[in-house]
């Protein structure tokens, strides 16, 4: 933001300012001048920046990812390089399984093996998983952040009408102790009034405190100082038209990444098992290996034929006839399918279950802040046609008192079971896996 200095001070020469008077003068500005409001969809982006969990998330996509292509790789021949430097006395002996050599080059790979393609299978279902896990932290931390800003826009409008109300309670408090000295009220009607005054202020403290803590978590989710959370309501988008049960049913069964995790770890699971079955089938491997042998291993006395440069290249075939330990890990292998299979139906039963809930939830508490709403509207009608009465003396502070409580409580009310409702709005856009469209709109084109 630039700041516009006063006339008289652009009128001065700058030469002639002291060197410590103009930033002086500027740092007086920009201490009066208001801070910049935080947007809903700047918090939220900032949170999906800064956020600690997106952060472990996509770290285990990575490593997903990592696995896959370890799999993968071993068709890629390896590489090893070394040397099998040793003393022969008489025959010469093998060292850790080769001959003793000056230089030693292997190379392997896997040609064919049915075991493996089924495991590639399951890690590419693994990827698939961690980054619907992604997806859903990355929803979480909207849901969380928008959430916490609707409830500190609340606690603010709550905190700035308490404002206004408990002046009003100490006017009421001086007038009624004025009416008893004068013997008009009694001392319970004054009391009656400061309790009313207490209350105010009870509440007031309530809103500090509570707007206090959600400036702080929004801090440490966005990675913004505590003194720059300044939300504005008017950034929060409204919310849509709600659905009806069989529509938010039906997006929350096709979106859900619970769902889609549970079933791809179903067949990662049924994969895995697949491949256990057919690690029993035969295997091929190519190998080869180049070796320069040193004639002091004594490799021209027990050899007629020596030469010091060696290679062998070919094939290793491997036909597994009889192993009963793999025959058990394989029938386990099963049971974990089974299982997987088994908790993603659950997992679709729940999520259908939850949204149910949800929405039936979203219904009723959009009844009661109607209700709420319309008890406000009441009390403050009362609480007008109380003032007028007074005014014109024909009521009294001890029916004002009670009118302004009665409205300043069904305007918590009303407070509470509107932001209610924005959460249970909030918990089924989640559910039906609109939250990020409605909180992070795509830019007009």
């Amino acid at each position: 933001m630039l700041l516009r200095l006063p006339r008289c001070l652009r009128s001065i020469k700058l030469r002639s300012l002291n060197r410590f008077a103009l930033p002086a003068v500027l740092l007086v500005y920009a201490q009066v001048a208001p801070a910049e409001s935080l947007s809903l969809e700047r918090a939220i982006r900032l949170a999906l920046s800064h956020s600690t969990t997106t952060a472990i998330a996509d770290a285990d996509v990575q490593r997903a990812i990592a696995s896959y292509h370890e799999l993968r790789n071993s068709a890629i021949p390896q590489l090893v390089a070394g040397s099998g430097l040793g003393y022969t006395y008489g025959f010469p002996l093998s060292i850790e399984g080769s001959a003793p050599s000056l230089v030693t080059v292997v190379a392997q790979s896997s040609v064919f093996n049915p075991a493996k393609q089924q495991f590639l299978g399951a890690a590419k279902a693994d990827v698939r998983v961690s980054r619907l896990q992604e997806k859903n932290q990355r929803n979480v931390v909207i849901q969380d952040v928008a959430i916490s800003y609707a409830e500190l826009v609340k606690w603010e409008a709550r905190s700035t009408r308490l404002q206004q109300d408990e002046t009003e309670a100490q006017q009421l408090v001086k007038a009624v102790s004025e009416r008893v000295q004068n013997g008009v009220d009694s001392a319970t009607d004054l009391n009656k009034a400061k309790l009313t005054a207490a209350r105010v202020r009870l509440h007031q403290a309530e809103a500090s405190g509570s707007a206090d803590i959600l400036r702080r978590h929004l801090a440490d989710l966005t990675g913004l100082p505590v003194s720059a959370i300044e939300p504005d309501p008017d950034s929060i988008p409204a919310l849509p038209p709600l659905a009806s049960e069989d529509e938010s049913q039906t997006s929350a069964v096709a979106s859900s990444p619970a769902i889609k995790i549970a079933e791809q770890r179903s067949l990662a699971e049924s994969m895995r098992a697949s491949a256990e079955h057919r690690a029993a089938y035969p295997t091929l491997d190519f190998s080869a290996q180049y070796a320069r042998l040193a004639s002091f291993n004594n490799y021209s006395t027990y050899y007629s034929h020596f030469q010091p440069d060696n290679a062998t290249i070919g094939v290793a075939i491997r036909i597994p006839l009889f192993n009963a330990s793999q025959r058990a890990r394989a029938q386990a292998a099963d049971f974990e399918a089974l299982k997987a299979k088994k908790q993603a139906e659950a997992t679709h039963n729940q999520i259908s279950e939850e949204t149910l809930k949800r929405q039936r939830a979203a219904e009723q508490l959009a009844a009661a802040r109607d209700v709420a709403l319309l008890e406000y509207q009441l009390a403050q009608s009362n609480l007008q046609a109380t003032q007028t009465r007074i005014q014109a003396q024909t009521g009294t502070y001890h029916e004002l008192a009670d009118a302004e409580a009665q409205a300043n409580e069904r305007y918590l009310l009303y407070q509470d079971a509107d932001f209610e409702y924005q959460r249970a709005r909030l918990n089924l856009l989640h559910a039906t896996g609109d939250l990020e469209k409605w909180a992070l709109p795509a830019p007009a084109k």
